[in-house]
């Protein structure tokens, strides 16, 4: 299941940079966002809403919120070319993603838990 998420150079030069996202491509942003959320969760102690939202373009935005806080906001483009690399790297933006979306948590703390 996570081989899903490595796409390779080669394979990413392969898929032509205008098009559409296909639906197990976004699956597989919606499952890792999904999970920087439950990660985002489990370190805050915060109920966190995710709100992903992609054009047919693959251009689009994922926010990250709790309470009146926005904890985190990304700007996706080239959706339909998502994947990492390697495992390695996914778990590396995945965790660059929980401590920026933490940080912002405890330099508000007042207004991520009104």
């Amino acid at each position: 299941m996570l081989a899903n998420f490595t796409v390779t150079e080669e394979q990413r030069r392969a898929i032509p940079v205008i098009g559409d996202p296909e639906p197990d491509v976004l699956l597989r942003l919606d499952l890792f966002y999904a999970a920087v959320g439950v990660a985002i969760e489990e370190r805050s102690g915060l109920l966190i809403s995710r709100t992903l939202e992609i054009s047919d373009e693959g251009i689009g935005r994922v926010l990250f919120t709790t309470r009146r806080l926005v904890v985190l906001s990304k700007t996706l483009r080239d959706a339909h070319r998502f994947g990492f690399n390697t495992l390695g790297k996914c778990a590396k933006t995945g965790t660059k993603l929980v401590k920026d979306a933490i940080k912002s948590i405890e330099a508000y703390p007042d207004v991520a838990r009104a």
